[in-house]
């Protein structure tokens, strides 16, 4: 046998040696010379160089930053590689050395291979029967060039994927003459194009560390907690002694019995005390630096750089805005063509993405939800959130959320990926009913439709006849729809006092008279979808906020009454710049007119008195000079509870309810003496407090005098912040707290003035329950996996409330 392979192998060297030796002479040869010899075209198959083998930066760690006292932070980092890009400058001299000495001595004398080293490769692979050769730097950084290529490939699925990957890893690594002799061709192409200093550079910002941690800056970070210009002497030698076997010598596994704590990583020294000894060998330290370097014990500090919204969760409450952010990124075509590009883009470009995010503020409203509202309670599934949006812009400047973040979708009690303040297509929630809060969009067809704020309009039906309606979008048919207030009002109220006391019946009666079709189109006008991104329903119920929406899209839409009828859509990113300086204009917050401008400061106007004298949120009323609006929305049983407050600055929305089930919260104690019912006023109070103070509002938009109706009057913002009639009122039951209107109760109390349907019966179904008795009116979404919704199918007596 071995006299039938030596032919296979002398053929092989004699085939290896030519190439080699032309390669070499290409290597040592100025270009010019080996031209003028008539060897032009085999000089420039070694000038050419594909691209991506350009000395460029290679995947890089995304960041994502958020303001906090004036400054900029890094709140959380996003890679597929965890490798930060630095110039030669911010590299220590020892760490360089190190490499030199170690990995290619002679790499600043060579052109491109070690030329020795190579000669070498081939009589050891005559004799050993394998390929050999020794890798110069410039080889070693062509091969991680071209493995890195290899890792970003991907197929139709994860077997084709696989298959592809494992395919390049052979032609990039694998053992044969021609996978060599690429690599030098290569090679010498990058040390004909570019410094050794730019080589050796490239290099170090490559090499991989171990795990996920790839090139000199992130080994620094990683494993001293030092930058990379910062390494010691035995630090510097300690990573170079990591990057000759990263699977084997990393030093971030203190509990593994052959490179471990315990034996002060054994393997990991001995490499890097030799490392020490080559650097000595080469006359780049005495010899008393040798000694007191491997004296030093090996003593990491990781330091991990987290991956993903785990750092901005733990460190600021900011989880759920950071996944916000990384679904605005991946559903952008801006970052890519496909979601496999962003997801690309976001893992490995190096994005600096600028966000909305106010950490003051944030802070702010994570105290302020996290007083009011626990993690867990016993025997309800409960959620509460609060998110912070900016009129004219739709930057969203706070989000926070009761659950702790977690991106497991298993977290625990009192934790949970889904964001509940946003959608299906941003946060993975089916959304919520909002009960009167939707009642804003009846208001403002209402006004659009020419009716007026002062006029009246009747009480006392309870009981609503489908034919009643008119829909043009839809036929209307089923049983009587039920509607019903949690206390005693009078026979007719004006809609003013209606609005301020969130009266069901009289929003039915205002509906009666109005197309449902319309009322509908004013609130998709307003950015209004179902959470899972489907259109509203516009059955008579819905006039009473059955729809399941989720609360970024209701500030949304009541930032838009907020900005003069001109409604934004919600967005958390301000700027982004990729590693090398290039410029992503993310798709911006489109802004289009939801309502005219006179019925966006009508709706402002009637919206004053919710926080006033009987108004549904008049205990949340922080009394300072700030001009603001407010509606609050509870459905039957306060499953669900709602308040939602603006000024010409800010928008905020608070939800607290059922996140599954239908459990009663209405005499369910909260903390600081509050129910389910009554904690959004808490926590809505300490939310304007801030706000007033640190971003505050301007005039609110100006009503429309006619559409304010007969006998106007105009509110006038009183020293504590509320709205007093002038000289001229209308007739008592024009006003808010006329005579006959119900008496709000405290915030802690949460009974009085809660015109909730007094129904428990009433048939608000789950899920996927259906609806019952009105057969027109359409299931509700199902919720994703893993979280439900308490919204339902609307049912004859489906009436909701504030």
């Amino acid at each position: 046998m071995r006299g039938m392979r030596w032919p296979v192998a002398l053929s092989t060297f004699v085939a290896m040696s030519g190439l080699a030796g032309l390669l070499v002479a290409v290597a040592v040869t100025p270009a010019v010379a080996v031209a003028g010899e008539g060897t032009s075209g085999a000089v420039s198959l070694f000038e050419d160089l594909p691209s991506y083998l350009d000395i460029q930066t290679p995947q890089q760690v995304s960041s994502v930053w958020a303001t906090k006292g004036g400054q900029q932070v890094k709140i959380a980092s996003f890679y597929a590689e965890n490798r930060t890009d630095v110039a030669s400058s911010a590299m220590a001299e020892t760490l360089k050395r190190a490499a030199i000495d170690t990995e290619d001595p002679r790499f600043e004398d060579e052109g491109g291979i070690d030329v020795l080293g190579t000669v070498r490769g081939v009589a050891a692979t005559l004799i050993g029967g394998d390929v050999q050769g020794g890798s110069s730097i410039t080889q070693q950084y062509v091969k991680n060039v071209l493995v890195q290529q290899c890792e970003q490939l991907s197929g139709k699925d994860a077997a084709a994927t696989k298959a592809k990957v494992d395919a390049c890893y052979q032609d990039a690594a694998g053992v044969s003459p021609q996978r060599k002799l690429q690599e030098m061709r290569y090679a010498i192409a990058v040390d004909k194009k570019y410094t050794k200093d730019e080589v050796l550079t490239g290099y170090l910002n490559l090499v991989g560390l171990g795990g996920r941690v790839y090139g000199a800056e992130a080994g620094a970070e990683y494993y001293f907690g030092v930058h990379a210009k910062d390494l010691s002497l035995p630090q510097s030698a300690t990573l170079v002694a990591i990057l000759n076997n990263p699977s084997n010598l990393r030093i971030d596994q203190p509990g593994d019995k052959d490179n471990g704590q315990a034996n002060g990583y054994a393997l990991t020294k001995d490499r890097r005390d030799y490392v020490l000894q080559r650097m000595f060998v080469h006359h780049d330290i005495s010899r008393a630096q040798l000694d007191q370097a491997k004296a030093t014990p090996i003593a990491p500090r990781i330091t991990d750089t987290a991956n993903g919204c785990s750092a901005a969760a733990s460190s600021y409450d900011a989880g759920y805005f950071c996944d916000y952010v990384r679904n605005q990124v991946l559903q952008d075509p801006a970052f890519g063509k496909t979601a496999a590009d962003r997801i690309e883009t976001l893992d490995t470009k190096g994005l600096e993405i600028h966000t909305s995010l106010d950490l003051d503020l944030q802070a702010q409203a994570q105290s302020a939800l996290s007083s009011y509202v626990p993690a867990t309670m016993d025997g309800v599934d409960l959620g509460g959130t609060n998110v912070t949006v900016e009129p004219g812009t739709g930057r969203v400047l706070s989000m926070v959320q009761n659950t702790s973040y977690t991106q497991s979708d298993n977290g625990g009690a009192g934790a949970t990926a889904i964001n509940y303040n946003a959608d299906s297509a941003y946060g993975n929630s089916g959304g919520f009913q909002t009960g009167s809060t939707y009642k804003v969009f009846t208001l403002a067809e209402w006004l659009a439709s020419g009716h007026t704020l002062s006029e009246s309009v009747q009480t006392g039906e309870h009981l609503f006849q489908q034919s009643e309606f008119t829909n043009s979008c839809e036929a209307l048919g089923g049983q009587p729809w039920s509607v019903a207030n949690a206390e005693a009002v009078p026979a007719s109220m004006s809609v003013q006092a209606a609005t301020s006391e969130s009266i069901n019946t009289a929003f039915g009666a205002m509906a009666k008279q109005l197309d449902l079709c319309k009322i509908k189109e004013v609130a998709q006008a307003m950015g209004i979808h179902q959470a899972n991104g489907a259109v509203p329903a516009s059955n008579p119920a819905s006039v009473l906020g059955t729809n399941p929406l989720s609360p970024i899209d209701l500030a949304e839409a009541y930032a838009g009454f907020a900005n003069g009828g001109i409604v934004c859509t919600p967005t958390v990113i301000d700027s982004v710049r990729e590693s090398d300086g290039t410029t992503i204009t993310p798709t911006p917050s489109s802004c289009t007119r939801g309502v005219s401008a006179e019925v966006a400061g009508t709706v402002d106007f009637a919206l004053q008195g919710v926080l006033t004298g009987n108004g549904t949120a008049a205990s949340a009323n922080p009394g300072d000079s700030t001009p603001k609006f407010a509606k609050t929305g509870t459905t039957d049983g306060d499953t669900q509870n709602w308040l939602v407050t603006s000024s010409t600055k800010y928008t905020n929305a608070t939800w607290i309810g059922n996140v599954k089930g239908l459990v009663s919260l209405a005499h369910t104690s909260f903390p600081q003496g509050t129910t389910g019912y009554s904690a959004k006023f808490g926590v809505g109070r300490a939310m304007m407090s801030w706000l007033d103070q640190h971003t505050g509002g301007d005039a609110l938009p100006q009503p429309d005098p006619a559409m304010i109706g007969a006998a106007p009057r105009v509110q006038q913002q009183t020293g504590d912040g509320s709205p007093s009639a002038s000289a001229g009122a209308a007739a008592a039951d024009q006003t808010p707290g006329a005579a006959g209107a119900t008496q709000q109760g405290a915030a802690d109390q949460g009974t009085a003035g809660q015109d909730t349907t007094g129904q428990d019966t009433t048939a608000q179904g789950s899920a996927g329950q259906g609806t019952a008795g009105q057969g027109t009116a359409p299931t509700a979404p199902t919720a994703p996996a893993g979280q439900g919704t308490a919204t339902g199918g609307t049912s004859a007596g489906g009436a909701t409330h504030h």
